[in-house]
């Protein structure tokens, strides 16, 4: 198989043998790819500079099975300017990708949510929010959406003035049948995620928690690398 200039982002690099980097990378039409990119950390390399996180690459590449060759890598695009929180933030996101997203699974889709939650942790939006909403989008994508609009039980509408305890194998049901389990919420806040309009730390606080829960069942026991850097 080749593939020519693909859109694509590098996720996480690592040295191979004493030239080279192992690459995992997010593609627009071909999804994660793994892939070796031999002879890039010699010091002529031309290519060793481009392979950099969040930047935008047109990749070339070729192989089956589950390690591909890197051919080729040209500059896709300026990359945005991430600092600080919205750099540690962009590396939580790449981190989520790689530990949810099966290899040569393609989600155009999620590529777009991506490549704009890059572009708005470097700007000025409140950057919780942009997360809550890619975390959510990400659910969706691989088959695992939150219910967001009605109670699990009795299938009525949700409300704003109400408490609904929200259970992961369920999803949201009211606060008197949801017994001790799951993550107790506002009907407000679930709304709220569900339009993707977090506009005050109440909403956002309690999206957290939620999101939070419900990544913890598909992420399991073993702990994000870029929440100790959080820490």
């Amino acid at each position: 198989m080749r593939i020519s200039l693909q859109p694509a982002y590098v996720l996480h690099q690592r040295p191979y043998r004493e030239t080279s980097l192992l690459l995992e990378v997010f593609s627009l039409e071909h999804g994660r790819v793994g892939m070796v990119a031999r002879g890039v950390r010699r010091a002529k390399s031309p290519l060793g500079p481009l392979l950099q996180a969040f930047r935008p690459l047109l990749l070339s590449w070729s192989g089956r099975g589950e390690l591909m060759s890197l051919a080729g890598a040209e500059g896709g695009g300026s990359p945005p300017r991430l600092e600080g929180r919205g750099l540690l933030s962009a590396f939580y996101v790449n981190e989520l990708i790689m530990r949810l997203l099966h290899r040569s699974d393609p989600h155009p889709e999620l590529y777009h949510a991506y490549e704009s939650t890059l572009q708005g942790l470097a700007g000025p939006e409140d950057q919780e929010a942009i997360l809550r909403v890619f975390e959510k989008r990400l659910l969706e994508t691989l088959g695992y959406g939150l219910s967001l609009d009605a109670d699990a039980v009795t299938g009525e509408p949700l409300m704003s003035g109400r408490s609904y305890r929200y259970l992961a194998d369920q999803g949201p049901v009211s606060e008197a049948q949801g017994g001790m389990g799951g993550v107790l919420l506002d009907g407000e806040a679930l709304l709220a995620l569900k339009r993707e309009v977090l506009d005050s730390p109440n909403l956002l606080a309690q999206a957290k928690r939620l999101m939070r829960y419900v990544l913890g069942t598909y992420l399991g026991d073993k702990p994000l690398a870029s929440r100790e850097l959080f820490r």
